[in-house]
């Protein structure tokens, strides 16, 4: 079910050769740079509904939106053979037995189902389509951000403290602690706010049944209080606010116990303690379990991401995914909260060993401690000819500047390997609102963009909706790098980063900077290509390298 259908050709795709030398094989040549600057109008009128479910598929010259010209892509490859690519989605839960996605499932044929053995000795018990590294049956995830625990590490040692009351030898890290304690309290604040207004609510409905003797009331019943209280007076007109905007107590309950749900901020919480690890112990790797499908209810990020990779194409029902010949691998590692820097690592090394060869990253936080963990499972993705495709981060800021983690290079210059493509969001509009409003971007540490705003995939329970984020962008991006290794497998991790960063659409666009209050900069400053991927270029470019025509 795809909109998108005109097939003119991209006057855009000039290929220039970059200089390779002798080479050995396909895998040491040198990517070649495309010139693909177009410059065209912006679009008319706005974008019909139906058209707008499938805006990421589109082409920017054809259709005037911000597309990947998938369409165009599989045009390309129309009556060629592409192998299997397994794809690893590192996420929340994801419901595996969605019509869109069961049909793509990878499974670990080496493994007897519910036998409870390691049948193929990998470490991992029952592992049929993935691993579970949160622990439990699929429950929901609550889990601390990562400034929160720790803070609540260091709490027992400078908690209430002055410097006067720290060593000389404690200072140091006295100062860390000051730092932190003032970035979780940036981060909280509005939580707890919140939690405030929210308490103070409850008090209102409490105070108004008392008055009126009853168990529950409705905007007419509080219409018709006349009392000489000034607190109650009070409390009658904050309900009454919160009536008329169509809400009740069913909804503040509902609010209320999400929120108390919410585990982020809390330095007391444990959420180890249903995996029964010691997450500071690189070598306690015996954790986790099978359940990858996740809580049908609340988890529906991991779902959403993965149809956008691979939803089963051309099944005339929900959309067709960006990449076929596709398997999904699940590793359920990221909670409602900060993913846990071991987690991500044995994620990472899982998916590996596993057969994947594209890893799709939807997930992001400011602070790592034991990033080393993770740099290694990086390199180890390298040694093993594996792409990792991770999002940018919601925060709108320069990653350039701000920390985001996991990233391939420590000190935001020096990569510590060539495997990883970063990935900012576009929206649909073809002017100075392309990038999306929230997507952090960085010359250096964004790689290119992708669209990113309200895309159209699977949710549980066999629905579709649309979600926005660089969570959305990154997935887009692993759909293309997922068909170039399927259809030019002899191409290596690094040469298919490349490739979607050479091919990528460049526009001489001025557009607004993410979080900077109407500052404009040209859209090719906000990546190191500079450019929107394009699926129809990508693989026009691993064709040019592979059969050099």
């Amino acid at each position: 079910m795809r909109i998108f259908k005109s097939m003119s050709v991209v006057a855009l795709a000039t290929i220039t050769l970059a200089s390779c030398g002798s080479v050995k094989s396909i895998t040491d040549k040198a990517v070649p740079t495309m010139d693909t600057t177009v410059s065209i109008s912006e679009k008319k009128g706005a974008i019909g509904e139906e058209e707008f479910n499938y805006w990421a598929h589109a082409d920017l010259v054809a259709d005037t939106i911000p597309g990947m010209s998938l369409d165009k892509a599989y045009k390309f490859i129309e009556g060629k053979k592409g192998v299997t690519v397994v794809v690893g989605v590192i996420d929340s839960g994801i419901d595996i037995e969605h019509e869109d996605l069961k049909d793509v499932l990878w499974t670990n044929t080496k493994e007897i189902a519910g036998n409870g053995i390691d049948d193929d000795n990998n470490g991992y018990i029952d592992d049929i389509h993935g691993w579970n590294f949160l622990g439990g049956n699929g429950d929901p995830a609550p889990e601390q951000l990562e400034i929160t625990r720790i803070v609540a590490k260091l709490n027992p040692r400078f908690e209430g403290k002055t410097l006067a009351d720290i060593s000389e030898e404690d200072k140091a890290d006295f100062q860390k602690y000051q730092e932190y304690l003032e970035a979780y309290k940036a981060s909280s604040s509005r939580h707890f706010q919140t939690l405030s207004r929210m308490e103070q609510i409850g008090a209102n409905f409490a105070a108004v049944k008392k008055y009126l003797g009853k168990d529950s009331f409705t905007l007419e019943d509080l219409q018709g209080i006349n009392t000489e209280d000034e607190t109650l007076k009070i409390q009658v007109g904050d309900l009454m606010g919160l009536f008329g905007r169509g809400l009740n107590e069913e909804a503040y309950l509902d609010y209320y116990n999400t929120q108390l749900k919410n585990k982020n901020y809390d330095f007391n919480f444990d959420g180890r303690a249903i995996v029964g690890d010691n997450p500071e112990d690189f070598n306690d790797r015996n954790y986790g379990n099978g359940f990858v499908i996740g809580d049908k209810e609340s988890e529906s990020h991991g779902t959403h991401v993965s149809g956008i990779i691979l939803a089963s194409r051309n099944n005339n029902i929900g959309l067709n995914g960006v990449a076929n010949n596709a398997k999904l691998l699940v590793v359920r590692a990221v909670p409602d909260g900060d993913e846990r820097d071991k987690d991500v690592a044995l994620a990472i090394r899982y998916a590996v060993d596993n057969g994947a060869k594209v890893i799709n990253m939807s997930f992001g936080k400011s602070f790592s401690p034991n990033k080393e963990w993770v740099f290694e499972a990086i390199k180890y993705a390298a040694e093993k000819d594996v792409l990792l495709v991770h999002a940018a981060g919601n925060d709108n800021k320069n990653i350039d500047v701000k920390d985001n983690w996991p990233n391939d290079s420590e000190d935001k210059i020096n990569e510590i390997s060539d495997n990883v493509i970063t990935i900012g969001a576009l929206s649909a509009n073809f002017n100075e609102n392309m990038p999306a409003s929230f997507s952090n971007y960085g010359k250096l540490n964004v790689d290119v963009f992708a669209p990113g705003v309200q895309i159209y995939s699977t949710v549980p329970k066999d629905e579709y909706a649309k979600y926005s984020g660089t969570s959305m962008a990154s997935p887009e991006v692993a759909g293309i790098a997922t068909l170039v290794r399927s259809y030019y497998p002899q191409l290596s991790a690094s040469q298919v980063k490349h490739i979607i960063m050479n091919s990528g659409v460049k526009v001489n666009l001025q557009v607004l900077v993410p979080g900077e209050k109407g500052t404009k900069a040209a859209f090719s400053n906000l990546s190191k290509a500079g450019s929107i991927a394009n699926a129809y270029n990508a693989l026009l470019l691993a064709d040019k390298m592979v059969n050099g025509k």
